[in-house]
């Protein structure tokens, strides 16, 4: 059996290492359209809304997939704030860059956010939807997050809660399971591995950021496109390279099961589920 801890260390050495092949093709598209409305855009109004509060004239954000927040950050700042766009993977910025196409003063960069290509207290707040889950050392990333940000700046983020928390992932997981029942595809374990507060708490106070407030957030989301959704559960994250890695079973297979699983589980149309997530609004030291 695979720990969680394998697990996030297959991922996460993926997603560092630069190798940007799982999100090209049409894993971005698929994310951007049938995960974004369906678990992402919520979130993202809340995290862009609070940034908006908080302000800044320079912004940072980290991990930006498709553009989702970057959207909502653009409508949310002044049109003079000059806000820094950054995720591991080009396919997926360039989808991001068609979100803002012709706004002035937004910058889109390839970067690790293990090793932030900035200078020391460049920026007055970093936001991140949805990333540190993927880091492969969480303080060392709070730690990298303190140096670009100028004391009293703020770092805004938000984590998935469980797998049991979150009953549509752990669908996702069980079907999975079920075509591979030896040997189980483990991305859904990624993501969700790393809801308790207490956790990232401790982790932050480790890297030196002791002004620190959270909430958790609990969504009681409808699923408009139970269709597309099913299919991006498959098709939309890692997960597709996981069944294609393994072979033996068509990935259309996948996501008919989980349409069906979705609708087992949350019913007939309109299909209601339940989401947590939790913020944290960081005060650099």
């Amino acid at each position: 059996m695979i720990s969680v801890v394998g697990i996030c260390q297959h991922f996460r050495g993926k997603h560092m290492s630069g190798n940007a092949s799982e999100f090209v093709g049409d894993i971005p598209s698929h994310y951007d359209t049938g995960l974004g409305p369906n678990i992402f855009h919520d979130y993202a109004d809340r995290l862009a809304a609070r940034c908006g509060e908080l302000g800044g004239d320079n912004v940072l954000e980290l991990a930006a997939g498709t553009g989702i927040v970057t959207r909502k950050l653009h409508d949310q700042l002044p049109s003079d704030t000059r806000l820094v766009v950054t995720d591991l993977n080009a396919p997926m910025l360039d989808i991001a860059k068609g979100k803002v196409d012709g706004a002035e003063n937004i910058e889109f960069t390839v970067a690790n956010a293990m090793e932030l290509p900035f200078g020391k207290s460049e920026f007055d707040l970093m936001v991140c939807q949805f990333g540190v889950m993927f880091f492969p050392d969480k303080p060392a990333s709070y730690r990298e997050a303190a140096r670009v940000l100028r004391s009293g700046g703020h770092y805004v983020f938000n984590v998935w809660g469980s797998l049991s928390e979150n009953p549509f992932a752990q669908m996702a997981q069980d079907v999975c399971a079920k075509f591979f029942p030896v040997n189980p595809p483990g991305f859904y374990k990624v993501p969700f591995h790393y809801g308790d507060p207490n956790v990232v708490r401790t982790d932050l106070a480790t890297a030196g950021w002791h002004d620190v407030v959270h909430e958790t957030i609990t969504l009681n989301k409808t699923i408009e496109n139970p269709e597309a959704f099913a299919t991006a559960l498959v098709y939309g994250n890692p997960l597709i390279d996981e069944i294609r890695e393994r072979g033996g079973v068509d990935p259309d297979m996948v996501a008919a099961a989980m349409l069906d699983a979705l609708h087992d589980k949350f019913g007939p149309a309109p299909l209601v589920m339940p989401l947590v997530a939790t913020t944290f609004v960081c005060r650099a030291p």
